[in-house]
């Protein structure tokens, strides 16, 4: 293998609950509505602001927008924690001279948000985004249009996440799809997308990589 791409919220880091927090402290704020982290969930695919205009009802969008921003920041240290393994991992893996990938469904914004609070900014060799793309995932574009900047072939690469639109764009990218259940927060508990391999701890994928030739 010569790259990775990974999805972020529940597979690079353990970001769902602060995800989840910021979408029911906007509606909650706004429409006195209490939703639960599964109906939030359930609303996943566009990035944060598309979500709250498709689903909010109060008419001040552009002010609950930045509510959802404004403490998805602030809540962040308190709802996601480091994890010194996948710091470990994503270091380990660039020592090796394997390129690295996000492919994630959140804006711009809010990934870099979690990436400055997490020390990984400049850890990844490709970034793209909810915003970057016209079509979410499960469409391809997304993985597609990495794969493209990262300038390696398909056959090269894995494509990880933790929910089934994950493994369905990696499947339809025509790339191996991993799927990662070692966050205690992911999206999808049981594929129904059968990923090419599967992984419920960090460790167990890097004992499977030293069994892959890498350059």
């Amino acid at each position: 293998m010569k790259a990775l791409i990974f999805d972020f919220d529940g597979t690079v880091a353990n970001t769902l609950p602060v995800n989840y927090h910021s979408f029911q402290t906007v509606f909650k704020k706004y429409d006195d509505k209490d939703f639960s982290d599964e109906e939030v969930r359930e609303m996943f695919g566009p990035v944060e602001p598309v979500i709250i205009q498709d689903h909010l009802e109060h008419s001040d969008k552009e002010s609950a927008i930045e509510t959802f921003y404004t403490t998805y920041e602030d809540k962040h240290s308190d709802l996601v924690k480091a994890n010194s393994e996948m710091d470990d991992l994503l270091r380990s893996l660039k020592d090796k001279g394997l390129k690295l990938g996000i492919m994630t469904g959140k804006s711009r914004r809010s990934l870099n948000i979690s990436l400055e609070k997490l020390g990984m900014n400049g850890l990844f060799d490709v970034i793209m985004t909810g915003d970057d793309v016209s079509e979410p995932k499960p469409h391809p574009e997304g993985v597609l249009k990495a794969i493209d900047q990262l300038g390696v072939s398909k056959e090269d690469i894995m494509f990880l996440g933790d929910s089934d639109s994950d493994i369905e764009a990696g499947q339809r990218a025509g790339v191996r799809a991993i799927g990662v259940h070692w966050l205690p927060e992911v999206q999808t508990k049981e594929f129904s997308h059968e990923p090419h391999q599967t992984f419920e701890n960090i460790s167990d994928f890097i004992d499977f990589l030293e069994g892959v030739h890498t350059r």
